[in-house]
């Protein structure tokens, strides 16, 4: 206990020394408010630990909901919203010049604006197509004999089978082929017997073997064979009938045993060794592809492939359905990767005119019906302009009108700009101003000092009904030509319960509300209504009720 009680007294008297010291330095450097503390003297921040920091100058109270609106002093809005302090530097919240937007360097900053100047730059850009691998039209060919005949034996027998220029295909019996053979034979041999005559008939002979070998030639029948019977004088029943060229057998109709008739497409052939792709260029895209630009190729079998090609010729026609052009790109197929019908990744090389005033991509604000980019004027300071854009790459477009070389655009953050400044309403005088509506007899405000005028709707109407504890009112209004609403009786919420105080059903009262989301209509401001007994016309009565 005796403890105890020593250790309060050392407590009091350590706070009787603070207090004296206290009133000291009180004394010393300024006026003494309590112990422990002194006032600041004249000059001095009020914060100690803002010491040394030059005061921020208050300029005045804005509206929070935006509204044309300030008051010198702290209050509140209809809807019970505090006035925002607005400090010499900050965004006023309204433009800092006709068609401009000022935000404080702070939202700047934290919004994460960047800005670049506009160049001039060659905008050099690929075109992206799908596309399929097709075989070279110039590299198809058709077996097909010109004569009648049975196929006797395959020697190529299946779809797909390569086949080289001269390689044997079948062994063919015709009447007709014999028949010439026996007749060239014939004929070789008559020129033989008569050769030591000489005169007309040795003519003749040599005009019939000649005629013999030439209809043996326009048969696809082979020198080698035609030395073999010029040699032998025996005609032979079957011959071999060879390819005419090399490549893929891609579709075969010979079977064995089968009669064809002359010109009956027995073989295709195709050579697969260069192929084309095809690729489909969208309209908008097509004006910039010329022959001769390099295209680079992907095939999702080979995805660590690149081939390589050329494009050599734009069709002339246009795809309705899928509003493209057809555009054939040439390219080599070593070791027959290349399929015919395989799908392909085509990108286009496209030069552009030449070095043209352009801005990235992330810049513009396209609306639709217009292009805007955000100008730089200053700290803070933004102007929308309207552009005019033309060719694009990849990452950048080209300005033809409305920007100049050099020129601060917005490109990152322009849209939160948007968002943050209303900027549907800096650019309205992009377009004409409409012309101004009659001046409209005003009612006396009953919402206080500083409440805005015309920031709603206003209205006149009779009361039916009230609800203070739901804070609603019911109201057969007239029209209100605003929102083009017919006379009619609805049901409004009250911006704050004071509004509702002193109405009762059948006062007559203007009202200016607004709708602060869908379909919630809020009223802001209540005057009643008296009728002029001698004119019979309504008169705003000399009290009101108060919003605040």
């Amino acid at each position: 206990m005796k403890h105890g009680a020593g250790l309060a007294m050392g407590i009091v008297a350590v706070g009787l020394l603070a207090a004296g010291g206290g009133y000291w330095l009180g004394s010393k450097g300024g006026t003494a408010t309590s112990a422990g503390t002194t006032a600041a003297p004249a000059g001095a921040t009020t914060a100690a630990g803002e010491a040394g920091k030059k005061e921020r100058k208050l300029l005045h109270y804005r509206n929070p909901m935006g509204l044309p609106d300030t008051s010198p002093t702290p209050k509140k809005d209809p809807m019970g919203m505090d006035y925002i302090a607005v400090f010499e530097g900050e965004d006023t919240g309204e433009p800092a010049a006709a068609g401009q937007i000022r935000i404080s360097t702070e939202k700047v900053q934290k919004l994460g604006v960047r800005t670049q100047a506009a160049q001039s730059r060659t905008l050099d850009r690929t075109v992206r197509a799908a596309g399929r691998v097709e075989p070279d039209e110039r590299r198809l060919y058709a077996i097909a004999p010109k004569f009648e005949g049975y196929v006797e034996r395959l020697h190529v027998n299946v779809t797909g089978q390569p086949v080289s220029k001269g390689q044997p295909l079948f062994e063919v019996y015709s009447p007709e082929l014999v028949s010439a053979q026996r007749e060239y034979a014939i004929a070789v041999q008559g020129v033989a017997s008569l050769k030591e005559a000489g005169g007309p008939a040795l003519a003749g002979m040599q005009q019939l073997a000649g005629s013999s070998l030439q209809r043996l030639r326009n048969w696809d029948i082979s020198d080698e064979q035609i030395k073999a019977l010029a040699s032998s004088g025996e005609a032979k029943r079957t011959l071999t009938f060879r390819s005419t060229a090399s490549g893929i057998v891609t579709e075969k109709k010979a079977l064995q045993g089968m009669r064809f008739m002359p010109g009956e497409a027995l073989y295709q052939v195709a050579d697969l060794s260069s192929v084309w792709v095809i690729a489909d260029v969208f309209e908008q895209d097509i004006g910039l592809i010329k022959s001769g630009s390099t295209a680079k190729i992907r095939i999702n079998a080979y995805p660590d492939k690149l081939f390589e090609g050329k494009v050599t010729y734009v069709y002339p026609t246009l795809k309705a359905e899928t509003r493209t052009v057809p555009v054939r790109v040439e390219l080599a197929n070593p070791g027959m990767l290349l399929k015919p019908a395989m799908f392909a990744q085509v990108e286009l090389s496209v030069s552009s005119k030449g070095s043209v005033v352009s801005v990235p991509v992330s810049a513009v604000i396209d609306s639709g019906k217009r292009q805007i980019v955000l100008i730089q004027k200053g700290e803070g300071r933004f102007e929308p302009r309207e552009v005019k854009l033309g060719a694009r790459s990849d990452t950048y477009v080209e300005v033809i009108e409305g920007v100049k070389d050099g020129e601060q655009v917005v490109v990152a953050a322009n849209f939160l700009i948007d968002a943050e400044s209303n900027l549907k309403a800096a650019i309205s005088g992009f377009s004409s101003a409409p012309a101004a509506a009659p001046a409209k007899a005003e009612m006396p405000s009953t919402t206080g000092p500083g409440t805005p005028k015309g920031a709603g709707h206003q209205g006149e109407g009779t009361v039916d009904s009230v609800d203070a504890k739901a804070g609603t009112i019911s109201l057969s209004h007239g029209p209100v030509p605003s929102l083009k609403w017919p006379a009619m009786t609805m049901e409004f919420k009250a911006a704050n319960a004071s509004l509702l105080q002193g109405l009762k059903p059948g006062a007559k009262i203007a009202i200016e509300f607004i709708e602060r989301q869908p379909g919630e209509w809020v009223i802001t401001r209540v005057d009643p209504v008296a009728v002029n007994a001698s004119a019979g016309a309504p008169a705003s009565a000399a009290k009101a009720h108060t919003g605040h």
